[in-house]
Formats: structure tokens, C-alpha cells, sequence
């Protein structure tokens, strides 16, 4: 009788390589991508991060979605 009921994830949990599910960068992605490019870039801010990922997706027609982890990460680092 317990009402909260598992969901799938939109990727593994183990690999940056997945695809983001077409329906958005869900907040489980969004952890998990600030966490990674924040390893690569640890000289850099949280909002400077979120700067540059925002720059990427308005460079990408204003989504995320359909974009791999990895992708988006380089792109975001080329920007940083």
C-alpha cells in the first residue's frame, strides 16, 4: 500500500553518455550534469555553470532534451 510508486529514469545512472529523455532535463539530469561540470570546472561558480548551460540551450533552438550528457557538457565547457 505504498503510494509512492518507482519511476525509470530517462538514462542510466551510470553512464553520461545516455540520451535526456525528449521530455526535458529533469532535475535528476540537471544534478548530474551541474555535479559533472563542476568536477571539470571546480574554478568555476554554480552560476556561471548554470550561465553557460543556459547559453547552450538557447544555442541548441531553447532545448536540452534529445542532446547526450557528454554533449552537453563539452558544449557548455567550450563555453566556460
Amino acid at each position: 500500500e505504498n503510494s509512492l510508486q518507482k519511476t525509470s529514469a530517462p538514462f542510466s545512472t551510470n553512464s553520461y553518455d545516455a540520451f535526456i529523455s525528449p521530455n526535458a532535463l529533469n532535475l535528476s539530469s540537471f544534478t548530474k550534469l551541474m555535479k559533472k561540470l563542476q568536477e571539470i570546472h571546480p574554478e568555476v561558480s554554480r552560476d556561471k555553470i548554470v550561465d553557460a548551460l543556459l547559453e547552450v540551450r538557447k544555442n541548441n533552438k531553447g532545448i536540452l532534451s534529445g542532446l547526450s550528457i557528454n554533449s552537453i557538457v563539452e558544449r557548455t565547457s567550450i563555453i566556460l
